[in-house]
């Protein structure tokens, strides 16, 4: 416990500063969660997803994963968006994929990185499905940039095609 020390630290200052500008913070919090939003987002540690739309703790369900994929046999991940569509009401879905993504990097050079090289293999079918769009690009760091957008476009079709999203558009 001494190497996480600091961490358990950090969490009582950033816990006494929240209560000091926001004495009723923690009350509201622990009422029942309803956010509008649903985040599927990228692992990356430089991505936090409510710091970076400014949104505070529970107004923003979360799901992360390396390279923001969306994969209907994934039961996490259709769990998640179930869950949040279904019990939490959320009315919007966001994929966000981020530039200077290493998983992104990682499946476009054909890493070899064990069982998460099976996780990108979503990622190289959007590679290998906009092969030539990508093969215009002469600079590597341009290439990345667009397979990361062209992931996201892809990952939000999946969301679109997933069950609890077509039947929550269907209920209105």
């Amino acid at each position: 416990m001494r190497v996480l020390k600091h961490l358990f630290e950090n969490n009582r200052i950033w816990a006494e500063n929240i209560r000091q500008t926001d004495p009723g913070f923690f009350q509201r919090l622990s009422r029942q969660q309803s956010p509008s939003y649903l985040w599927i987002g990228c692992s990356d540690s430089r991505v936090p997803a409510n710091q970076i739309v400014g949104l505070l703790p529970g107004e923003m369900f979360v799901h992360r994963n390396i390279a923001n994929i969306v994969d209907h046999a994934d039961l996490n991940c259709m769990s998640v968006l179930q869950f949040a569509i279904d019990v939490l009401k959320v009315r919007h879905v966001i994929v966000c994929g981020h530039y200077g993504c290493a998983g992104i990097r990682a499946a476009q050079r054909g890493d070899k990185l064990g069982l998460a090289e099976q996780w990108l293999r979503h990622v190289r079918s959007v590679c290998q499905k906009y092969e030539r769009q990508l093969g215009e690009l002469v600079d590597e760091t341009q290439r990345s940039d667009r397979l990361c957008e062209l992931n996201v476009i892809e990952q939000v079709k999946k969301v679109c095609h997933a069950s609890s999203t077509r039947a929550a558009w269907e209920r209105g």
